[in-house]
């Protein structure tokens, strides 16, 4: 599920997956085959995303449709 909100989340806001790479320091194939979930996320690289996108680490995980991260209610 994390695959899909990632994926959306990136293309919404019209950014490269390079760019997404760069900022968690990886290598972009490593970043596309989270998209594909074809690898798993670090619990690090979740963290980050959410912080990127400021999005709660539940709305990546799939656990809620609510994307606000808990600090902003």
């Amino acid at each position: 599920m994390y695959f899909r909100r990632i994926y959306e989340l990136r293309e919404d806001n019209d950014i490269t997956q390079k760019s997404v790479a760069e900022y968690l320091g990886m290598q972009p194939n490593v970043y596309r085959r989270y998209e594909k979930g074809t690898r798993a996320i670090p619990v690090e690289a979740v963290i980050k995303l959410a912080d990127y996108y400021r999005v709660s680490t539940d709305y990546l995980l799939g656990r809620t449709d609510d994307p606000t991260p808990p600090n902003v209610k």
